[in-house]
């Protein structure tokens, strides 16, 4: 697999700017929703590649995909948190929350790297996945790092960094926000990853937690839980074994753990960039797909219920999760195009993950309530 292409994900300079320029809390509303935005953005494109995995096989590769899935929505929960402790509201239920695939991630810089709905391959994770997880001083593949910084772009490390600056720097005033519309449910994520923000510290240590969580640190590839951070997770499946410490090599890792075996006839050859509009009205394929729309904007529309003060529903909202995974696999990717005049005739329907204007204004009906293990991976 190449790594002569150099592309990223970049911030564009004039927000970063703008993050850096920010004198009161107002001007810090459109750049925390913009993370919010940008920490979903990744999770369509990591589920089409978790759900092109036919079950029983790959699973050391599934476990790894579905392990960042779940950190993606604890992310897009400290960006929410973070919005409202300094007396945002978080918007989440309407189309242009939606990113287009195949695209730019939301905020970054047009510079080559387009986030598709893709099946899962070692192409799709090296050249892709690792990219938007790319830390500041990556221990691997530099040639992935050369370049942004000459011209003037940041990496998503910097945005947030940026944003801890000013919150340092505006101080304790900006915390005007109400307590009780802080979501925390520790039945999907520990305490020491979400906890109430109502401070510059607990502001602070929350955003280092999406730091950490996605790069590691420019010492350490592993989070605080012994994990390594996504970018590493990822390379994993790459290099097909598990990083562990090594003290053995200069760098103190090495990717000599378990082995990672990844089979691509265990993939289900799933149509890319799936669209409703790809397949026949009538047929089976666009049934599965249209519920799946649906039951993806009803979450989204659970999640903006939930963070905009009615936060004891997490748990029951992130149970559409374990809905959508049901539709997926029961009613999406099992259904051949078999119209031959169709685009995709041959390959298998995948989910599309577009707005479904009814599920946006309906009422919130809690589902079962799952864990963050049953969630989103076949049992």
């Amino acid at each position: 697999m190449s790594t002569s292409a150099t592309p990223v994900v970049t911030i564009r300079t004039d927000i970063l700017n703008r993050v850096k320029a920010a004198t009161c809390a107002d001007d810090l509303y459109p750049f925390l929703q913009s993370a919010v935005e940008l920490e979903h953005a990744t999770i369509p494109a990591y589920l089409t590649a978790l759900y092109s995995i036919k079950l029983g096989t790959n699973t050391a590769v599934a476990q790894i995909i579905h392990s960042i899935v779940v950190e993606e929505m604890l992310h897009m929960t400290i960006a929410a948190n973070v919005l409202n402790a300094i007396g945002g509201q978080p918007s989440i239920n309407h189309p242009g929350f939606i990113p287009k695939y195949p695209g730019p991630l939301p905020m970054s810089v047009d510079d080559g790297l387009i986030v598709p709905l893709a099946p899962v391959s070692l192409d799709l994770v090296q050249n892709v996945f690792m990219r938007i997880e790319l830390p500041e001083t990556p221990r691997h593949y530099p040639s992935f790092a050369l370049g942004y910084a000459q011209r003037g772009y940041a990496t998503i490390g910097e945005f947030y960094d940026a944003i801890i600056e000013r919150i340092l720097f505006l101080g304790p005033s900006i915390f005007t926000g109400d307590p009780a519309r802080q979501v925390v449910d520790n039945t999907w994520f520990p305490p020491n990853q979400l906890f109430p923000i109502t401070d510059v510290e607990s502001a602070v240590r929350g955003l280092n937690v999406i730091k950490r969580q996605g790069e590691g640190t420019p010492d350490d590839p592993l989070e605080s839980d012994g994990q390594p951070a996504h970018y590493y997770r990822f390379e994993e499946i790459v290099r097909g074994r598990r990083l562990v410490k090594d003290d053995r090599v200069p760098e103190g890792y090495s990717f000599t753990g378990d082995a990672v075996p990844f089979h691509p006839e265990g993939v289900i050859n799933l149509v890319r960039n799936s669209k409703l509009a790809d397949y026949q009205k009538g047929s089976l394929a666009y049934a599965g797909v249209e519920q799946a729309n649906y039951t993806y904007t009803s979450l989204l529309n659970a999640l903006h219920t939930t963070f905009n003060g009615q936060p004891g529903t997490l748990r029951a909202s992130l149970g559409l999760m374990f809905e959508l995974r049901l539709v997926v696999l029961e009613k999406v990717v099992n259904q051949l195009v078999i119209d031959p005049d169709a685009p995709h005739y041959g390959q298998f329907a995948a989910p599309a993950f577009q707005f479904a204007a009814p599920a946006a204004t309906a009422d919130f009906v809690a589902v079962p309530v799952v864990t963050a293990e049953t969630a989103l991976v076949p049992s």
